[in-house]
């Protein structure tokens, strides 16, 4: 049974779904009703005053579903998330709600502002259908959609930013927490980023020349011993929502208190956006409509979680997501191709920063979690450089999506990292936390092997080309030679947003207000259940 929306199409409702499964509420306090999967059946529009998801009853069981002005059942969200039976085609319904034609018709809509915030895989994933670099595919994405009537085109690498360094902050805190034998000077907590780091020193996240500790911070003879008894290690990444959807779904309590509650870089941009640039542009925030493009279908329901509206309202921080493969229809549609398209600059969260041309980036096509916290969390808790020209010696394990590195210092392993990209490597984690014996302190998890660059909403590989060497080639373009290092710490718009926005630096509890999430157990019904493993 389909876990995930990688090949959903909007055109085929029915394509993962049996005739013998359907959508099953309850009309009143004994009787359960079956719905028709047909769209006219549901409603699916937010509503201001709904229950929230931890306080739902779980769909199926002997409550009373709400029912709209038509008497039609309204099916939200949470329902769709709490049941596996027909996932894939409740998705389909929300991505009626977030198409291409949906965008067009908010840049035609009087008092709507439309501002699209562009992420570093979609780019790559065009620029390789188009012969074009990353850099260049970008600054024409930006002409195209300014030429639609889109006020505003951000890149998601500021989301990126914020998201590596709160999640840094997470880590660190998490491993101090479960290793409280390990003895520094000074914390991770409410680290500051660098106001002048655009000069391109490489500072720690504390704005410091190599961090916190420094030669003297740490015992390093200490480190390596086993957590305290209640640790939240492993930390487990959050950027995907296909991991987390089927993580609230089949594992609940048992995974969620070990995955990161930093924020993915999209949901970063949203509170951004409806925050930060709305007062700055003294509007209100519901008149922005903030599409996001993205490589991955299952970002159109992140954007649809009621933890990622505006506190108090109905209004979400991403309006629609649309993916790789939809941008390349749009512009199919329009009669116009990227490659003839003219350059246009980037537009700035931030003013008073000056705008600047040059491509800037972290290793890692899935966002470069493994890589940041590692390095990261090798200076802060233990004083070790690991230096960034040098690339990291990951151990591919079973297969390449399922690879480790390890901190090693005098024989011990202080340190132990991983990534686990796919439905199967996945597996492989959980099975070992059910165990007790996951031996990593940080795993970099996301449902698409080989990562977000293969995520189902992008681009597919061509007659003439393979999978592998798509694939191999947007691998090159994401990581452009001409593309400079630039860590977070040292990005000037991620300075000047932590100061206007939180009024405190990385891990300070303002900052966690605003770039944190929670994630929530959700139940299921029996007919779902038939799918785990």
């Amino acid at each position: 049974m389909a876990q995930f929306s990688g090949a959903v199409k909007l055109a085929d409702l029915n394509d993962f779904i049996a005739p013998s499964q359907a959508c099953v509420v309850n009309v009143d306090g004994s009787k359960k009703a079956t719905l028709k999967l047909d769209t006219s059946d549901f409603d699916i529009r937010p509503e201001v005053g709904a229950v929230q998801p931890q306080q739902r009853p779980a769909v199926g069981f002997q409550q009373t579903a709400p029912t709209g002005p038509s008497g039609a059942i309204k099916v939200t969200l949470q329902d769709c998330l709490a049941c596996s039976g027909c996932v894939t085609s409740a998705e389909t319904i929300l991505l009626e709600h977030q198409s291409a034609e949906e965008f067009v018709s908010k840049l035609a809509q009087p008092g709507t502002t439309v501002v699209v915030s562009v992420s570093p895989q979609s780019r790559a994933a065009l620029a390789a259908f188009y012969g074009l670099s990353s850099a260049d595919s970008l600054a024409r994405l930006t002409a195209f959609f300014k030429g639609l009537g889109v006020k505003a085109v951000l890149d998601t690498n500021t989301g990126r930013d914020i998201a590596l360094l709160e999640a840094a902050a997470e880590f660190i805190q998490r491993y101090r927490a479960a290793h409280p034998q390990v003895i520094e000077e000074g914390g991770a907590d409410d680290m500051e980023v660098d106001d002048q780091s655009a000069s391109g020193s490489h500072a720690g996240p504390s704005g410091r020349e190599g961090g916190h500790g420094g030669q003297n911070g740490h015992a390093l003879g200490r480190p390596g011993s086993t957590p305290q008894q209640g640790s939240t290690l492993p930390m487990l990444a959050s950027a995907c929502p296909g991991w987390v959807c089927y993580a609230e779904k089949t594992h609940g309590d048992l995974v969620l208190p070990f995955i990161s509650s930093t924020r993915s870089p999209q949901a970063v941009m949203g509170k951004l956006l409806k925050g930060h640039l709305a007062q700055q542009w003294g509007v209100d925030p519901a008149s922005i409509y903030h599409c996001a493009v993205m490589p991955c279908y299952d970002k159109k329901l992140e954007a649809s979680r009621e933890d990622f509206y505006l506190p108090g309202t109905s209004i979400p921080e991403v309006d629609s997501v649309l993916t790789s493969g939809e941008v390349q229809q749009l512009l199919e549609a329009r009669g116009q191709k990227l490659n003839e398209l003219p350059a246009a600059p980037l537009d700035s969260i931030i003013p008073s920063v000056p705008d600047d041309p040059q491509l800037y980036g972290v290793p890692g096509g899935s966002g470069g979690y493994l890589q940041y916290i590692f390095r990261t969390a090798a200076r802060e808790l233990f004083g070790m450089d690991v230096p960034w020209d040098q690339p990291l010696q990951l151990k591919t394990l079973r297969n390449a999506d399922f690879q480790e590195v390890s901190l090693e210092h005098d024989g011990r392993t202080l340190l132990r990292f991983a990534l686990a990209y796919g439905f199967r490597n996945i597996q492989t984690i959980v099975r070992k936390m059910k165990r007790k014996s996951c031996e990593y302190d940080y795993v970099e998890v996301m449902a698409c092997p080989s990562g977000c660059l293969n995520g189902g909403g992008q681009l597919k590989a061509g007659d003439r080309q393979s999978q592998q060497q798509l694939l191999d080639q947007l691998d090159t373009i994401y990581h452009d030679p001409e593309a400079q290092l630039r860590l977070p710490e040292q990005n000037p718009t991620v300075a000047a947003l932590y100061n206007t926005m939180a009024g405190a630096g990385v891990g300070s509890e303002s900052a966690r207000e605003l770039f944190h999430t929670q994630y929530h157990r959700r139940e299921k019904t029996v007919a779902a259940s038939v799918g785990d493993w």
